[in-house]
């Protein structure tokens, strides 16, 4: 923060006086409020941002209704990455808006304290408003826990009741599909899936994908080419085993994240299996895993910190605006198809291009 003449740091009284506004604008300007004319508004903004002001947090709460606290809550922690990149995203939108970001875990209804201690989170915890990511944002008892409290609310890619709250998300379905066509165009035609949870929108949907892709081609999938998967390694592990001993093995399997696409890989080798040469492996998300993975594993990239981004977004937006929660807001993000090495035409098809 820059300092005045005096050498003290700048306070909103030096923001106001610069401004030629009251000080009660310029705490407008800052808390994203109404009330104040666009350029006002854009005057006031560029003196906050030429010099460096940052309003102190506890005294901005003291002196209003407001926390200043965004929660993102989730269900599961094991998914590192996944908690990570949402993390990175909250923060960069919180750090903009002169918000602090608090992670919490809400306990699915058969754990210790269940709903119930997760709504005397929200009680104690004085979030001005929460983000919610997978599946947490699809469990009616959180979602009621929340509306209880009388808190604002933004979901990360929910999977059903799209018109209650705003969202975020991106096209997994179309995503899936078109992975499973650059398979089908590779020349497989015997191409498995991994399914995620049960309780995960984002799995239902690309398996949904991987479905209507087949069927696109005029193939109706077997059931034993779908194999369950929990989104860890080891359980993507166990479902490559199961296929892999089918008496007519995939060519190709498609798994829906890269933590078991990885598992599919240790399959592959325990089998004596060459990728891509034998079996092609693709994953969804772009985690560093894939990266890391040999071969480097041909995947979906999911903006998960972008999401996480523009969700905090429109959570502060909607913020002093009765009308933002008459209506449902909805951002959409793009995903890319990040071609590696783990997925190549299958072997016959190869051996008769060579």
């Amino acid at each position: 923060m820059q300092q005045d003449e005096r050498g003290e740091p700048v306070t909103i009284v030096d923001i106001a006086r610069q401004a030629g506004v009251s000080i009660k604008t310029v705490s407008r300007v800052i808390n994203r409020e109404e009330g104040v004319g666009a350029s006002t508004r854009a005057r006031v903004q560029a003196l906050v941002d030429k010099l460096g002001y940052r309003p102190n947090v506890s005294a901005r709460s003291l002196s209003s209704r407001r926390s200043y606290l965004i929660g993102v809550i989730f269900m599961r922690v094991g998914a590192y990455h996944y908690v990570g990149e949402v993390q990175v995203g909250a923060m960069r939108a919180c750090r903009r808006a002169g918000y602090h970001l608090v992670v919490e875990q809400a306990q699915p209804p058969e754990a210790v304290g269940g709903v119930q201690g997760f709504a005397d989170v929200l009680r104690d915890a004085r979030f001005d408003g929460v983000v919610l990511t997978p599946p947490t944002c699809d469990d009616r008892e959180v979602l009621a826990a929340i509306e209880a409290a009388g808190l604002p609310y933004v979901r990360i890619a929910p999977h059903r009741e799209f018109e209650r709250s705003p969202y975020v998300f991106m096209d997994d379905r179309q995503a899936a599909l078109e992975q499973t066509l650059r398979l089908w165009d590779m020349g497989h035609r015997r191409i498995a899936f991994i399914d995620g949870p049960d309780d995960h929108g984002s799995a239902a949907r690309r398996r949904e994908g991987y479905v209507a892709a087949l069927r696109e081609r005029g193939v109706e999938p077997r059931p034993d080419w779908i194999a369950k998967g929990q989104f860890l390694s080891l359980s993507g592990f166990d479902a490559a085993e199961t296929l892999l001993r089918l008496p007519e093995p995939p060519t190709a399997i498609f798994a829906a994240n890269d933590e078991m696409a990885v598992g599919v890989l240790a399959a592959a080798v325990k089998h004596g299996l060459s990728v891509p040469r034998d079996l092609s492996v693709v994953g969804f998300d772009d985690t560093p895993a894939a990266e890391a993975a040999w071969p480097r594993l041909t995947t979906i990239h999911q903006p998960t910190a972008e999401m996480a981004e523009a969700a905090v977004e429109m959570l502060i937006q909607g913020f002093g605006d009765e009308r933002h929660r008459a209506r449902v807001a909805v951002r959409q993000l793009d995903y890319r198809h990040m071609s590696r090495d783990s997925a190549a035409p299958p072997r016959d098809v190869s051996d008769r291009q060579g």
